[in-house]
């Protein structure tokens, strides 16, 4: 067990004698006597600690990780470690007391197979072996078990190593990973041994290759890396060069003194440890923290040291070794960081000449640092530039300013099933890390996971710059698409525990997928079980120019096929965002915002053609960059160089004079402070800035002259495409602006009077049916109403006639007479009280614009 030794070739452990791993369910259990003495040499192997105070059997107390060194399980066929046989013990496993002794043989058998004599686990593993030796004897003493059942078992042979030469051994960072791997490789640091070198891999034999090929349709080998190149700045060499140094010295007993100070102690087994030292460090903790670049300064990554030394001497006692060995090495880390500091930066140039630049490079009035999103020129397509990430900065021999940046691939440069869809601006991580002239930038861009790419944007961003979205990794070789895990391992380490700010969407926007963008390329005899389709290569150090389609079973990694968009839903009356199209950077970048002025509209232009503002950036002008390949003119937007913003006004052959003061023209890029402000980002609904575009010189020299006459030039004859109305200036005023054009305020003032007019037209007609309606509701309530007493009448009448009929022989004449009276009495009663009705209802009548209305019986106004 252990960490991997140095490189060395070796066989697989054999053990002669079955193992005893797996539980017996059938057979006698032992006496209780032997199953005590087990876990009395199990606990006399915890408690030993050497006369340093060092416990040699932490490294076997569990089973080695099989995800951080997957190597291990295929040399050691039966790993075992102290938790395995007291788990056994406890569950009364044991059939046998030999079988005991074999597990526990184990240990420092794997541990010797595994690791190279001079590691400390090997050292470890002897005497683990040489304590279990001790107690079986002690045992066979007291007699618990027979002289016999204490030998340990022959498990094979120690196989016998033998150092590979440097230049054949994979040096720390430069062994190649999975993409899988990439992400699992976070969990484990690599090792130094005791003479501070990077610990060697094992499992690949020397003089193999540790870069990856992919052979392209010329024969040529495109190589790629799977990582980034080592380059340390001088703050990281001379801690590295501290932290190796500190694992020179030894004590009296030649043993290395750093190795007390390796992990911290187990919080179960020391207690009150942690509870003394507030602030526990350790070496592999400072190990972690380099590497992971958690230092900014060599003095923090001092403090950290003094304070592990510092931790010791206040734990242990003075006549203790370990105090002593932390008081020697205290000191010479203090003579060590000062020869550090003596050394000037020039000295921590790498083997290859290359200086770092920590603090990024200055370019086009930009500064690229690491971990920036950039356009690289794509000399296979000059219109698709290269989504990338800043890895490293430097400066090579020969003084050029370099980036070491991560290639990531556009849908149709890769290879994929046919029926896949993409994300809309969607790209793929790769393992290529390519190094470009600073020259070969074009711009910055934006990359953003896809689990936040559809909640919110980056705050701060210049508005029209081009986002992309992130899911995948691309493996180029085995054309595989593998969902990133966690975002933060694609990321440099100078930046992975960074993050930024979000302007938040109102609501989620939903997944939406398109299909391949290649998909024709598929062809109707190509079946499953046809080898992959190769991309076709174009000029060196370049993507492909178009990757391919195929019709294989699809991977178990492989997502399925995109459900049927769902049915639109209601729509939601919020203003449109503003849409973000692709940064122009291959020509001049010399954009200056304009104020926003009243009632221009964006989006309307003037000129021969309107563009509407594609990346308004609140640069200063500034001269047009050295001479590089540039994009061809397209009919986007983004193909557009934006120009000087000028005045804009009636269409004439000479150039109005400008309303915006401009910087003199100079070979040297300005200073990012003296920038125009940037547009305000806080909502990303915002309205463009009014911008001024031009064509590039060659596409502006193929207008005629007589057209370029025709409209607004600048003072270089360009002509100016606007993304607002001209406005009106005035050579009395030293060429202010007055506002919009006479023609623009009379077609506004027109159209706002047209809108009035049918506004109130509108306004009219709907009171005017209100009014109709109304009068409606009334007389049908009224026609109602007469109808009702119509019958009402009727009826009356009706029984009187069936009363008189059915009475007429049953009573006498002055019986009739009274029942005539009462009739008649009732009757009278009856008209009055309609008679009260109708004076009450005249009462309530309204007069109402010549018309007369009346409240209805429930006191609704008709």
């Amino acid at each position: 067990m252990g960490r991997p030794p140095k490189n060395r070739d070796k066989s697989p452990s054999s053990t002669p004698i079955p193992s005893t791993e797996a539980a017996q369910d059938a057979g006698p259990q032992l006496p209780q006597a032997e199953l005590d003495a087990m876990q009395k040499v199990l606990n006399a192997i915890y408690d030993y600690r050497t006369e340093d105070d060092f416990d040699p059997s932490k490294l076997f107390h569990r089973k080695v990780n099989k995800r951080i060194i997957p190597e291990y399980y295929d040399t050691i066929k039966e790993p075992m470690a102290l938790s395995t046989i007291k788990q056994k013990i406890n569950t009364k496993t044991y059939r046998s007391f030999s079988a005991f002794v074999r597990d526990f043989a184990l240990i420092p058998h794997n541990a010797q197979v595994f690791n190279r004599p001079d590691s400390g686990a090997f050292q470890d593993a002897l005497v683990i072996k040489e304590q279990l030796e001790k107690q079986l004897q002690l045992l066979v003493a007291e007699g618990v078990i027979s002289k016999e059942g204490a030998a340990l078992p022959e498990l094979g042979e120690i196989p016998t190593y033998e150092d590979a030469p440097m230049e054949d051994a994979d040096v720390e960072g430069e062994e190649e990973s999975s993409d899988e791997e990439a992400e699992e490789d976070e969990e484990e640091e690599p090792d130094l041994d005791d003479e501070g070198r990077p610990k060697k891999k094992r499992g690949r034999p020397p003089g193999s290759k540790t870069k990856r090929e992919a052979v392209g349709n010329d024969g040529e080998a495109k190589k790629s890396r799977g990582r980034p190149p080592k380059l340390l700045t001088p703050m990281e060499a001379r801690i590295l060069a501290v932290l190796k140094a500190l694992r020179k010295p030894k004590n009296k007993l030649g043993q290395v003194m750093i190795k007390h100070f390796d992990r911290l102690p187990e919080k179960a087994a020391m207690p009150e440890y942690y509870a003394e030292i507030k602030t526990p460090i350790a070496y592999d903790m400072l190990k972690k923290k380099v590497k992971r670049k958690k230092y900014a300064t060599l003095e923090a990554f001092m403090s950290d040291v003094n304070l592990m030394f510092n931790n010791a001497k206040e734990y242990n006692t003075d006549d203790s070794q370990i105090f002593k060995d932390a008081v020697t090495l205290q000191i010479e880390a203090g003579k060590l960081y000062d020869n550090e500091k003596a050394k000037s930066d020039e000295q921590f140039a790498d083997d290859e000449g290359k200086i770092p630049m920590p603090n990024g490079i200055l370019h086009n009035g930009e500064l690229y640092k690491v971990g920036d999103w950039i356009h690289v020129q794509n000399i296979n397509d000059l219109t698709k530039p290269i989504p990338a990430q800043i890895y490293r900065t430097y400066k090579n021999p020969n003084g050029q300013n370099m980036v070491n940046v991560c290639w990531y691939y556009r849908p149709e440069q890769t290879v994929h099933r046919h029926d896949k869809h993409f994300m809309s601006n969607e790209v793929v991580k790769t393992g290529r890390y390519r190094d470009h002239h600073i020259e070969e930038v074009e711009g910055k861009c934006y990359i953003m996971f896809y689990t936040r790419y559809f909640k919110g944007r980056p705050r701060g961003l210049p508005r029209g710059m081009e986002i992309y979205v992130c899911r995948d990794r691309y493996n180029e070789e085995r054309h595989q698409f593998n969902t990133i895990k966690t975002w933060a391992s694609c990321l440099p380490d100078e930046i992975r525990d960074k993050d930024y700010e979000m302007d938040i969407f109102d609501h989620s926007r939903p997944i939406k997928k398109y299909p391949s963008p290649i998909a024709y390329m598929i062809k109707e005899d190509q079946k499953e079980t046809d080898d992959f389709p190769k991309v076709t290569w174009g000029a060196d150090g370049a993507p492909p120019k178009i990757g391919a389609v195929h019709r294989r079973p699809r991977n178990e990694k492989d997502s399925p096929p995109p459900e049927p968009t769902p049915p639109p839903q209601a729509k939601v009356e919020t203003p449109a965002p503003r849409p973000i199209q692709q940064v122009a950077s291959s020509y001049q970048r010399t954009v200056l915002a304009a104020p926003q002025q009243p009632g221009r509209q964006p989006g309307t232009g003037m000129g021969p053609t309107s563009y509407t503002a594609s990346h308004p950036q609140s640069y200063a002008p500034q001269p047009v960059p050295s001479p590089a390949p540039q994009r061809p003119p397209s009919a986007q937007a983004s193909n557009y160089a934006p120009a000087v913003p000028q005045p804009q006004a009636a269409p004439r052959p000479a150039p109005p004079p400008s309303t915006y003061q401009q910087q003199p023209s100079s070979t040297i890029p300005p200073n990012p402070a003296q920038y125009a402000p940037r547009p305000n980002t806080a909502n990303y609904r915002d309205p463009p800035p009014i911008e001024v575009y031009t064509l590039p010189d060659q596409a502006n020299l193929s207008i005629p002259p007589e057209i370029r006459e025709q409209y607004q030039r600048d003072e270089f004859g360009r002509v100016l495409f606007f993304t607002a109305p001209p406005v009106s200036v005035s050579n009395a005023t030293g060429g202010a602006a007055q506002g919009h054009s006479v023609r623009y305020l009379a077609a506004k003032s027109r159209r706002a009077e047209q809108l009035a007019q049918k506004r109130q037209e509108r306004e009219l007609q709907k009171d005017m049916e209100e009014r109709v309606a109304k009068k409606a509701r009334v007389e049908a309530n009224e026609q109602a109403e007469k109808d009702l007493e119509a019958l009402k009448r009727k009826a009356l009448g009706v029984m009187e006639r069936q009363l008189a009929t059915s009475i007429d022989g049953e009573l006498g004449d002055q019986e009739l007479g009274i029942l005539s009276k009462a009739q008649k009495a009732a009757n009278a009663k009856v008209r009055a009280m309609e008679e009260n009705e109708v004076k009450r209802k005249e009462m309530r009548r309204v007069r109402l614009g010549g018309e007369v209305f009346a409240d209805d019986w429930d006191g609704r106004l008709m």
